[in-house]
């Protein structure tokens, strides 16, 4: 019996405790000590080819490249791993134009809004110094020599201005157009295209203006000692490095050679891309944009220029190299808007022997190996594929399994096409340095892209690496038409078990299981129709089958599905799987289709939302008209259901009986029943009954009850699933797996 009290006692101590130690925790209030001020989004790295590229710059010494866009944005590049990203503040104005103080740690900028920044990049993160804006002209080119302090501007209206970098203002010196040209000639030139100093003589300044007129001015006797008229606009000059002779590009297509002893008559006029007419002239071609005239100390010298073809296709997108008697034309992928070619030394007046050219495309950088025969194209390690076809959707992994990375890796490698083309060398740009700055745990990216791809890149490091690429348009049948409906809208991956689940535009959805080694299968298809219960319009055919249509098997076997009716004939789908087995590369193959169908000629609305459960191996997709729960393992569909019968307090698996004959059937019988019935054999409606019309009425009044949750019946019809989640369920005493679903 004293134990029995002793016990007592410590249970009543224990139970003292526990409540002042609750009373003390309710009576206690928590101090919010963080402040919105304590938290800051900043961005640390930004991967993909630079939006809308409108001119490019190269230090040769320090061996970078800067490239400037239409958005004020400026991207330098260097070794892999070094990638800055700075924009000029406060504006939104075109960077027109990028140079280099060479091995000097700075970048001068032009931009459409006529102001000119000094920028130092020497720090982690480059700030400008200087700024200048001009008021009255606008620019419209500039020079800096290396290793000169004057920094010369060429504007619209045809004038030369000075600008003294050091304290970036204008010195004073103007030299004016009507000063440049003839005295016999009134019309004006036109805008400021080149400038150029002598590498020869640094106080000879060339001036090219948009007329064909060109200038070689002396800075010294502030006079022309010069002029080189040409019929056709001019858009580039480059000189020969002994300064003797300089190379002028033309809107004809025409390269001009000029000798500065001979200034009016050309050395030489060549059409390198013009055939000769009907008439025996030489047919019309395209500008050449720029120009560059690269010699070599024991070998031919060099002419690179874009454009100047005759096929208005290709004109904008090819790169020509001309070394003697050779002419290479490179058909690149998208236009050319800037090349530089690479060379070792920075100064102009040495033999400048280029061992590759940088092509600035609208869509990528591309860089030319001019040492090896052909000129391949180096591989690029900067990430700027991102956007090679538009990214229609994102997922960011963090804390992967240690062994998703590699694994992705190897089968990416093996599936890695062999470029032929492709440089043996290293990539020639390796200048910066960048601190160690990976995370100490792996991260990963997976894109979903506009044409149906699926690419994985490791993000661990600053530089973005593509592992592995999935392209989910190999399952179905061609198109004649756009990629739209392959456009990837949503995906989910599962790290554990390395199942990734897509839904694309088209409306359907593949369920991919992880392999590293090659498969030959069949891919199982289910077919089915989100269909709303309030659609006045629906088809008879949808009505007949419950709302829920399901066909299994890529060899036309029909299932049905517990509840449901099978169906004689698949729905029109917005893609075909193709038929027979498939041919599975290692990686992600696919193990389920999921097609929704079309109703009345319309193409299903897009999957807003996705989830998969491993522990149940179940994927479940919704729409603007309902949810449907696929089982991964049986490959079959457990449950259809509309966006209506969401709301409404009855199971959902529940059925109401319907009659086999559409609506429209129903009508035309009803009507050919009261034009066979009598008059006389027709009954009067009785007292404080309703009318036929009122009862249908009633009954659609009744249907549209069910979605009392809502203001109104449209807003639910109209209400899509926007988010699913799988959760565990204990109601029952071995628990279960349910779907929440979120709608808005």
């Amino acid at each position: 019996m004293s134990r029995i009290k002793k016990l007592g006692k410590v249970i009543d101590g224990i139970r003292h405790s526990m409540t002042e130690t609750r009373q003390k925790t309710e009576s206690s209030e928590i101090v919010e000590t963080l402040q919105p001020i304590n938290f800051h989004v900043c961005e640390t790295v930004r991967y993909g080819f630079p939006y809308q590229p409108t001119t490019a710059a190269y230090d040769p010494v320090q061996n970078l490249i800067a490239i400037g866009t239409k958005s004020a944005v400026i991207r330098l590049f260097g070794q892999p791993g070094v990638d800055c990203c700075i924009k000029h503040p406060d504006t939104n104005a075109a960077v027109l134009q990028l140079l280099f103080l060479a091995n000097e740690g700075a970048l001068i900028s032009v931009s459409s809004n006529d102001n000119i920044h000094l920028w130092n990049i020497r720090q982690k993160k480059p700030e400008i110094v200087h700024s200048l804006r001009f008021e009255k002209e606008k620019i419209s080119f500039c020079h800096l020599p290396v290793q000169c302090k004057w920094l010369y501007v060429g504007t619209e209206r045809g004038n030369v201005h000075i600008v003294n970098i050091e304290c970036f203002q204008l010195s004073g010196y103007v030299i004016n157009w009507n000063r440049a040209i003839d005295i016999s000639d009134k019309k004006h030139p036109g805008a400021v295209v080149h400038l150029s100093d002598n590498p020869a003589d640094p106080g000879k300044l060339l001036i090219g203006f948009e007329s064909g007129l060109i200038v070689a001015w002396d800075l010294k006797s502030r006079q022309v000692e010069a002029r080189f008229s040409y019929a056709e606009g001019l858009t580039c000059i480059s000189w020969h490095h002994e300064g003797k002779q300089f190379l002028s590009a033309h809107i004809d297509g025409s390269l001009v050679t000029w000798n500065l002893r001979t200034p009016g008559k050309p050395h030489s006029i060549q059409l390198p891309h013009a055939r000769d007419g009907p008439e025996g002239r030489p047919e019309s071609c395209f500008p050449i944009a720029k120009v560059a005239w690269r010699t070599v100390r024991n070998g031919e010298a060099f002419v690179i220029f874009s454009g100047g073809l005759a096929n208005p296709a290709t004109a904008a997108s090819s790169l020509t190299v001309m070394r003697g008697k050779s002419v290479s034309v490179l058909d690149m992928a998208s236009a050319i808007v800037d090349f530089i070619p690479l060379c070792d030394t920075p100064h102009v007046a040495d033999f400048q022997a280029p061992y590759a050219v940088a092509v600035l495309l609208e869509k990528g950088l591309v860089v030319v190996d001019l040492t090896s025969a052909g000129y391949p194209c180096f591989e690029n390690p900067y990430a700027m594929d991102v956007h090679e076809s538009p990214v229609t959707c994102c997922r960011y992994l963090a804390d992967c399994p240690p062994d998703l990375i590699p694994a992705l890796y190897s089968v990416g490698a093996k599936a890695k096409p062999s470029h032929a083309a492709r440089s043996s060398g290293q990539w020639p740009i390796k200048g910066g340095k960048w601190g160690v700055s990976a995370c100490s745990y792996p991260e990963m990216l997976v894109t979903g892209h506009a044409d149906g791809s699926v690419k994985f890149w490791d993000a661990s490091a600053v530089m973005l690496q593509v592992l592995y690429t999935l392209k989910t348009g190999k399952l179905f049948e061609r198109r004649t038409t756009t990629d739209e409906p392959l456009a990837i809208s949503r995906l989910v991956l599962c790290q554990d078990s390395r199942v990734l689940v897509v839904a694309a535009a088209g409306g359907h959805v593949v369920v991919f299981r992880f392999c590293q080694h090659e498969a030959t299968a069949d891919v199982s298809v289910v077919h089915t129709t989100l269909l709303s219960e309030l659609d006045e319009h629906a088809s008879a055919d949808a009505h007949d089958a419950g709302r829920t249509r399901s066909s299994q098997g890529v060899s036309g076997d029909k299932g049905g599905v517990q509840g449901q009716a099978a169906l004689s004939h698949d729905p029109k789908t917005s893609v075909q799987v193709r038929a027979g087995a498939h041919k599975l590369a290692p990686g992600y193959q696919a193990d389920l289709v999921c097609l929704l169908g079309w109703v009345d000629d319309e193409p299903p609305a897009p999957v807003s939302s996705l989830a998969y459960s491993s522990a149940y191996g179940t994927v479940a997709f919704g729409n603007d008209n309902g949810l449907v729960v696929l089982d991964c393992l049986q490959k079959t569909l457990l449950l259809c259901v509309s966006t209506a019968d969401l709301y409404g307090t009855q199971d959902p698996h529940a059925r109401t009986p319907r009659t086999p004959l559409s609506r429209k059937e129903q009508d035309s019988r009803h009507a050919s029943d009261g034009a066979k019935t009598p008059p006389s054999e027709q009954r009067p409606t009785p007292a404080g009954a309703l009318e036929p019309s009122a009862a249908s009425r009633l009954d659609k009044d009744a249907a549209f009850s069910r979605s009392s949750s809502v203001s109104s019946t449209e807003t639910a019809f109209r209400e899509a699933v926007v988010a699913l989640a799988f959760v565990d369920a204990y109601t029952k005493r071995h628990g279960g797996c349910s779907v929440a679903a979120d709608t808005s």
